[in-house]
């Protein structure tokens, strides 16, 4: 009996050994967020952005930049309808995906049997949209037109996006512009 759990052990140190070894140090959620946060800081220095406002959260790599700061003070909470135009963009500035039919057009991405418009969501605890989208609404005022940009973990992550014009490859840090048009506010 002795002998067949020290085999066992032995057995499962070697799986264990075996599992870990197929690890790919290049493919953990802390190495692609690595590469992600550098690639956001090279197309930062590209392409410098400013704002009336910034949050910059450097351990997320989460960069926000207001173009239009609203004095409506209204802020979104869980129960609120929320209406966003938004472009959604690559690092190579290339548009994905946009609520706005003529942003969709000049950049090949239109699509006819889509109805083009602010987005209408209603915020609540669980996530609808892609994280890095949603996170940065709840900053935002009624009003306000910002551009974000966060790694691949808060966007499409290791799958990607194959559902549109423009393919988003997987690990692809994104960039949305967004623009806060309206907060219904909940009746609860």
């Amino acid at each position: 009996m002795l002998k067949l759990t020290r085999f066992s052990l032995v057995l499962l140190l070697l799986a264990g050994i075996g599992l870990t070894s197929c690890i790919d140090n290049e493919s953990t959620v802390e190495a692609i967020l690595i590469k992600d946060k550098e690639a956001i800081e090279e197309y930062l220095a590209e392409n410098p952005l400013e704002g009336e406002k910034e949050f910059i959260d450097e351990f997320s790599g989460v960069y926000m930049f207001w173009h239009k700061v609203s004095e409506s003070e209204v802020k979104p909470a869980i129960g609120d309808t929320l209406s966003v135009d938004y472009v959604g963009k690559l690092l190579s500035n290339r548009v994905f995906d946009s609520s706005v039919e003529q942003i969709a057009r000049d950049n090949d991405v239109y699509d006819a049997n889509r109805e083009y418009g602010p987005l209408r969501y209603r915020l609540s605890q669980q996530l609808q949209l892609i994280e890095g989208f949603e996170s940065a609404v709840s900053l935002m005022e009624e009003g306000d037109s910002v551009t974000v940009i966060f790694p691949s973990i808060y966007g499409y992550g290791s799958a990607g996006s194959q559902g549109g014009p423009v393919p988003i490859p997987p690990n692809s840090p994104i960039i949305f512009g967004i623009e806060l048009l309206d907060v219904k506010k909940s009746n609860n």
